[in-house]
């Protein structure tokens, strides 16, 4: 799997605090991809990060249909024995560690992050 820095963290986030809670995850992965699991995160992490970035809202639905539209749509596993993939049950998690990077990028741009009243 080839990882621009740019989406590094988005992975080191994932597999720290979203891969361990995923049942299809073979003994000894992530990564899983060479231990014979084709892996929704690690097939389509720009898209998944991307699908993220294009909503906004207190409810996970949004987040849910946005990634069907932008990342199951075009994945090479739709329609084969796992999918649908673990990537549904586990949005919220996947959604939560995009944003913990998002929040840790801001608060580490120059400036930083406002205060919070």
């Amino acid at each position: 799997m080839c990882v621009t820095a740019e989406l590094q963290e988005y992975l080191d986030e994932m597999r720290t605090f979203v891969c361990g809670r995923c049942v299809e995850r073979p003994p000894g992965g992530p990564p899983c991809e060479p231990l014979g699991k084709k892996c929704g995160l690690e097939l389509h992490l720009a898209d998944f990060v991307n699908a993220v970035h294009g909503v906004e809202s207190p409810l996970i639905e949004p987040y849910l249909n946005n990634v069907h539209k932008c990342v199951c749509s075009g994945c090479s596993n739709k329609g084969c024995d796992c999918c649908p993939c673990p990537m549904d049950y586990l949005l919220m998690l996947f959604v939560q560690a995009i944003e913990t990077v998002d929040r840790r990028r801001l608060l580490n741009a120059p400036g930083g992050a406002p205060p919070v009243n």
